[in-house]
């Protein structure tokens, strides 16, 4: 049977084809290996780790620069130039004190003419008269000094529970370490200012207590004077008639 020249093409395509095919290598088989794939899950686990320990430490670090922030706060308030400012008012009451004065260096001068030791013999009744009256008006002033510092104290009263009020609050609402320590400041400078305070009245108080102590015994020192003058009268003296509901 003749062949036409279409299935002669055909065929040779066809040996060709067979041809090919085995001279083709043979493709690979894929195969698992569950070690390999152990090791590698492990590996990327740990460097997943070494990861989030890494971001945890940044973390760490980021919340101390801010927590360092916060204790480098400024507290942005003082009650320091009021407070001296209050505590200035009853200084110059002190100062501008009148009657015996506060220095040691001009109180002994002043104290030894208000009272002296004695008096002598020929000591007149208005020398002693006078000298009454000064030792009168140096209790006075003392006296007033007193009640000025004590009135000047009190009307601080209601100013020190507002900066105490403010200062509490502050320190209640602070963020940092110094914030807290400045409040703290605060609360040590009010304190302070209050004992300050409590010492200058004290003082006050005890001028005007040892003034008035001294005058009292001053004013026995007068009258053994003034009897002494009394005692010693010449005889010659003649009472003289008195009349009395016009007899």
């Amino acid at each position: 049977m003749r062949k036409t020249p279409s299935s002669r093409l055909k065929a040779l395509a066809a040996a060709a084809a067979l041809a090919i095919a085995a001279a083709a290598p043979a493709q690979a088989l894929v195969v698992f290996d569950p070690s390999n794939y152990a090791q590698n899950l492990l590996t990327a686990a740990r460097t997943l780790q070494q990861i989030n320990n890494q971001i945890t430490s940044l973390q760490n670090e980021a919340q101390l620069l801010l927590n360092g922030a916060k204790n480098l706060t400024s507290l942005n308030f003082t009650a320091l130039a009021e407070l001296k400012t209050n505590l200035a008012r009853t200084r110059a009451l002190i100062d501008q004190a009148k009657g015996l004065a506060f220095e040691v260096s001009k109180l002994e001068a002043k104290f030894t003419s208000l009272y002296p030791d004695g008096y002598p013999a020929g000591a007149t009744g208005a020398a002693l008269a006078t000298g009454a009256q000064n030792r009168w008006s140096a209790s006075l002033e003392s006296l007033r000094t007193a009640m000025q510092v004590q009135a000047e104290v009190s009307g601080q009263i209601a100013a020190d529970e507002a900066t105490l009020s403010e200062i509490s609050s502050r320190s209640s609402a602070a963020v940092g370490v110094l914030q807290a320590t400045q409040a703290t400041n605060e609360l040590l400078a009010l304190g302070a200012k209050q004992a300050m305070q409590g010492q200058q009245l004290a003082l006050a108080e005890g001028r005007a207590a040892a003034s008035e102590a001294a005058r009292a015994l001053a004013a026995e020192a007068r009258a053994k004077a003034v009897r002494a003058q009394f005692a010693g009268a010449p005889a010659a003296y003649a009472p003289l008639p008195v009349k009395a509901f016009g007899r």
